[in-house]
């Protein structure tokens, strides 16, 4: 009983270690991640691809309410699993920071650097007492002087850069997805195509439009494009993806 109770007064305390080294809050947190929808990131040598699931619970909701991909400034993008008000809180200082360094230096901001400070606020919320950890991981991608980044930010504060990953629900199975059919060579549709595939094999092998958020940063153009419904069908057709329902909806029109 005394081990119990003293596991619970580390749970209660954000600024304290456990003996064994550990913060349970930021342990919590990742467990609301993965309670998350999911999304995914994939780097291609013509840029950066976002997809993500945005399971619709009621046929009376906007599914255009429904928002895991935004835009952090015009060559970056951010995808999240987690809390969305979390999302949101961290998504607004992303924004105010891309406008900070852009007034500040002229520039727009790097992919790394502002993933950097977006991860240092993250941090802080490590180790002040009468705050929680955010419960949300991001994938922010973009492009830095013709080059494609992607990156992670973890309710820790940690950085990661990877070149392709998933963060929320199954993120485990989308992953060994992604390890097993990932390929540097692959262009922008070749990125699209894979983070479809993995959306759909977590999910009976097809999507629903309505139900997938996709966004791409071309090298070339260096700006972020987010598909509207009708790209995002084509997509999912051409791909084999489309699930039956949204097929025998357009059969009906």
């Amino acid at each position: 009983m005394q081990g119990q109770a003293q596991q619970q007064a580390y749970d209660r305390g954000i600024t304290i270690f456990s003996p064994d080294g550990r913060l349970y809050q930021v342990e919590y947190a990742r467990e609301a991640v993965k309670r998350g929808t999911a999304s995914i990131g994939v780097r291609t040598q013509d840029g950066v691809v976002l997809a993500v699931d945005k399971r619709v619970p009621s046929p009376l909701l906007e599914d255009s309410s429904v928002e895991k991909i935004h835009r952090a400034d015009n060559h970056i993008g951010i995808a999240s699993a987690g809390h969305v008000a979390d999302a949101r809180q961290l998504i607004d200082f992303a924004r105010r920071q891309t406008q900070v360094n852009q007034l500040r230096y002229g520039e727009p901001i790097g992919v790394e650097t502002l993933t950097k400070e977006v991860t240092d606020h993250i941090q802080q919320y490590t180790q002040v007492g009468g705050a929680r950890p955010f419960g949300v991981a991001l994938i922010v991608g973009g492009v830095d002087n013709g080059e494609p980044r992607l990156f992670e930010t973890d309710p820790s504060g940690t950085p990661y850069e990877w070149k392709a990953l998933a963060v929320g629900a199954e993120r485990a199975d989308l992953q060994e997805y992604l390890e097993e059919n990932y390929d540097e060579e692959a262009d922008l549709d070749g990125g699209i195509a894979l983070a479809l595939d993995a959306l759909a094999s977590v999910n009976d092998g097809s999507l629903l439009p309505s139900e997938v958020g996709l966004a791409t940063i071309d090298v070339e153009t260096e700006k972020f494009d987010q598909f509207d419904h009708d790209t995002i069908e084509t997509h999912l057709d051409e791909n084999d993806l489309l699930s039956s329902d949204e097929d025998e909806e357009a059969d009906d029109e």
